[in-house]
């Protein structure tokens, strides 16, 4: 038998796995999480000596299905699309990046209970055992999941193999833990140039900035955060973080101003509606100029 810890626990699972995953080394194997995030790691404890790095969409699959009460690896079934006309009424798109974390959970719940859409950047490296079910409320709660990069470097520093890989890496994470297929990519830091753009249309991916930064994760102020939210115009795409514990206590608050002013909360995709989100083109939100180019 082999150990898994997921967080604070350790989990068992037959030595057999190790020849699928074919995890690196000889003892204690960490699987890395951006810089600042912790305890966001799968570390697997063996006598047997093993040799290659473990695939992430292996892992996901095999741990998904050892585990009793975990959901299964059958794609998630999302709810039927909403039919909101932006257009006619006050709509707004939350976006929360870098996740999935220990928070999102939480950020979920919050969601749910205000009966709110938002769209997740997913951080490929950061779909562990431990937040795999967040994944998949995201997609079984009606909200939009995207391509954040595997590890979240500036993509434009990087070598055309190693953009793809970045790109494709993420992809295949989130369909294997989903069955879904994403259609958005947010460049790490905004960063994007022609090379971006070609490598995202050929993976169909839009690519998502923001025209409101509530800069969250320079301010950690929740008061702040969610006064600067709640200056959102119609059809703005607001830039959060569900990696920061004071972000999340930021939410109800913004949720209740932007209520209260009569905005609806919608993902991405909804915001541009019927038009559709073209793949490699960027999106600022309805309330961005860049947006609104032909």
């Amino acid at each position: 038998m082999a150990v898994i810890r997921v967080g604070f626990t350790w989990l068992s699972l037959p030595l057999s796995f190790l020849a699928v995953l074919s995890l690196p080394g000889c003892g204690e194997v960490v699987a890395p999480v951006p810089q600042g995030h912790d305890d966001g790691v799968v570390r697997v404890r063996t006598s047997a000596p093993v040799r290659r790095q473990a695939d992430p969409v292996l892992l996901a699959r095999w741990v998904i299905a050892q585990q009793p009460g975990w959901p299964g690896t059958r794609p998630v079934a999302a709810p039927r699309r909403r039919s909101i006309k932006c257009g006619q009424v006050k709509c707004v798109a939350l976006t929360f990046d870098d996740g999935p974390f220990d928070y999102t959970g939480t950020v979920l719940d919050i969601l749910a209970e205000n009966h709110a859409k938002a769209t997740f950047f997913i951080v490929g490296q950061m779909v562990t055992p431990r937040t795999l079910p967040f994944v998949r409320r995201m997609v079984s709660e009606g909200h939009e999941v995207g391509n954040h990069s595997w590890s979240h470097p500036s993509l434009t520093s990087l070598s055309r193999e190693a953009l793809r890989g970045q790109i494709e890496r993420t992809q295949q994470v989130v369909k294997a833990a989903t069955g879904a297929t994403m259609r958005l990519l947010r460049p790490p830091y905004g960063a994007t140039n022609g090379t971006v753009a070609a490598e995202a249309a050929h993976d169909g991916l839009a690519q998502v900035l923001w025209d409101l930064d509530t800069l969250d994760w320079r301010d950690r102020n929740s008061t702040l955060v969610a006064k600067r939210a709640s200056a959102a115009r119609p059809g703005s795409i607001v830039l959060l973080h569900d990696i920061h514990r004071t972000t999340v206590e930021a939410v109800p608050r913004l949720l209740r101003e932007l209520t209260a002013k009569g905005y609806t909360f919608v993902t991405v995709s909804e915001l541009y509606g019927a038009r559709g989100l073209v793949p490699g083109r960027r999106y600022t939100g309805e309330a961005g100029e860049e947006s609104r180019r032909p």
